[in-house]
């Protein structure tokens, strides 16, 4: 009978808290009391002596610090709020248990990643200026008394950043990947290379980045009218700024996985490397387009050396266990053409151009597992049979995260009629120009990742969700961030929350204060107000 009354009596509190508790994503488990909580001019942050969970401690005292002009002091063991390392198993690698009494504030975490992602609701406790990059008077810094215990739904969280087709630079990036860590996303897909540029330094093949990040024009206008603004475009990244980005991802807690094109979206490496394609003595130049070319890697020995040898020093650099390899909308023209792939694929006793990309796919499988990662690839490299250690990124619909998922491959599901925030999430006529579709924020928010097709035991290979962001009509930050916020923040709840805790009219609530947030952190998003450094401008329907 006592526990029948708890549970009541933690179910109406649910209910009663969200009026107050304008959480992103939505925890777990809630129970509020009466009461709140002031933090104070003198407050101290304890934390255990761990480096790593000193650095979150550091990191909530600097946000504090920059709201209330005064940072509050750090200390290791108990203090006003405290950092607590827990034994309790059920919270796993990234959940938390966060109560607020009139003694202060407690975190418990199994990891000081979990620990982390309690601070981050921490701050949405208390008011949204606290979120501000300087200090604002008037405030009272007051946190409701509550009890969390909040555990993710999906261990991959993550959200992807086209910078082929427009470069990003690395201020810009950074802030992407505080944006991920504020809504408890984990993973930043950092997709490097495509026909219309390579954007990362290779000092084994210097010509990347004087050839192979340039291009002569660039697009303008939609796809269909084929027009060119004749001005010459450029852009990479050194190998010292990856390394300060991934240092900058881990001190937030966000894993960086580098997409590395093969073997299609070719066109920015050949216009380099010309003996690597299936027409050596043809000039190529870097793609000025959109689309898909028909210019791929040709199987050579000599283009898997190049290959490798990219790999080699990508996966030097960047720690992630995943290793992107793109693999998807690979044209088969060249190799159907080709008396060279033709011989292999007689050689290797491969049906046909798909099992040639599937031979491709596989070796380059074979090369990232024995370095120890592991290989990640757009939904075409099921076609001619899965390499055996692959995860798949679902992107055209459900239906290859089935398949994989039915085969006891890891998948991560990206359907773009749900999770490509390049669609248009308005009428067109009043959008600056985009690739097409509409997605709009409650069709993001509806998104089930696990398909009801799957078995429980299949539906365990469901990794978790991710938002793509293709860059084709992006040419700035601030039109990044206006296509890619709120509709990330609502697919950042369908990865955290329990699914029986999602309700789009109540997320809505929440986003009220959560825009005031984004304010705060100068974020261009979807219904802000237009910021002076959004360099579009759209008819507006009359």
């Amino acid at each position: 009978m006592k526990r029948f009354l708890f549970i009541m009596i933690c179910c109406v509190a649910m209910h009663s808290s969200w009026a107050q508790l304008n959480i992103i994503p939505k925890p777990s488990q809630v129970l509020t009391a009466k009461g709140e909580w002031t933090l104070k001019a003198k407050t101290k942050i304890g934390a255990p002596a761990d480096v790593k969970w000193t650095h979150v401690a550091g990191m909530l005292a600097s946000q504090l610090g920059k709201a209330t002009g005064q940072a509050p002091q750090t200390v290791k063991g108990k203090g006003d709020i405290t950092l607590v390392a827990s034994a309790d198993t059920s919270l796993r690698e990234e959940g938390y248990r966060l109560l607020v009494t009139s003694k202060g504030v407690t975190i418990q975490a199994q990891t000081a990643k979990g620990a982390f992602y309690g601070v981050q609701t921490l701050l949405q406790l208390l008011p949204a200026e606290v979120f501000s990059p300087e200090p604002v008077a008037g405030v009272k810094w007051t946190v409701p008394y509550v009890t969390i215990k909040d555990v993710p739904r999906y261990a991959y969280r993550g959200l992807m950043l086209d910078v082929s087709r427009h470069f990003m630079p690395v201020d810009f990036v950074k802030k992407y990947i505080d944006l991920i860590a504020l809504h408890k996303q984990n993973q930043f897909h950092w997709h490097l290379t495509d026909d219309q540029g390579w954007r990362i330094e290779i000092k084994k093949y210097p010509e990347l980045k004087t050839i192979s990040s340039k291009r002569k024009e660039t697009m303008k206008g939609h796809y269909s009218d084929q027009k060119y603004d004749g001005i010459p475009y450029e852009g990479f990244y050194t190998q010292e700024e990856i390394k300060d980005v991934l240092k900058y991802a881990e001190e937030r807690f966000v894993n960086v996985i580098p997409e590395i094109e093969m073997p299609g979206h070719a066109l920015a490496a050949l216009a380099a490397y010309p003996q690597l394609g299936n027409n050596p003595d043809k000039i190529y130049q870097v793609g000025t387009k959109w689309g898909v070319y028909e210019d791929v890697f040709m199987p050579r020995e000599e283009t898997f050396k190049f290959l490798e040898d990219v790999l080699t020093e990508v996966i030097d650099l960047f720690p992630s266990k995943y290793i992107h390899i793109g693999g998807d909308e690979c044209p088969k023209t060249q190799w159907e053409e080709s008396r060279f792939a033709q011989a292999l694929i007689k050689k290797e006793n491969l049906k046909d151009a798909h099992g040639l990309q599937s031979y491709v796919i596989k070796r380059i499988d074979k090369f990232i597992t024995a370095k120890g990662r592991r290989m990640i690839g757009w939904d075409e490299i099921l076609e001619g049979g899965l390499s055996p250690n692959a995860t798949v990124m679902s992107w055209r619909g459900t239906e290859g995260g089935i398949a994989a998922a039915k085969e006891r491959h890891d998948v991560v599901m990206t359907p773009n009629n749900f999770v490509y925030l390049d669609h248009y999430q308005a009428e067109a006529s009043t959008q600056p120009v985009a690739i097409g579709g509409f997605t709009d924020l409650a069709e993001s928010y509806s998104y089930e990742p696990t398909p009801a097709e799957l078995s429980p035991e299949e539906a365990k290979h469901i990794l978790g969700v991710q938002g793509n962001v293709w860059t084709e009509y992006m040419k700035t930050p601030a039109y990044v961030e206006y296509m890619v916020w709120p509709r990330a923040t609502a697919l950042a709840e369908v990865g955290w929350t329990p699914k029986n805790g999602k309700n789009f009219e109540d997320f809505s609530k929440r986003m009220e204060v959560h825009r005031k947030r984004l304010d705060y952190l100068g974020v261009n998003y979807f219904g802000a107000p237009i910021n002076k450094k959004f360099e579009y401008v759209w008819p507006v329907k009359k």
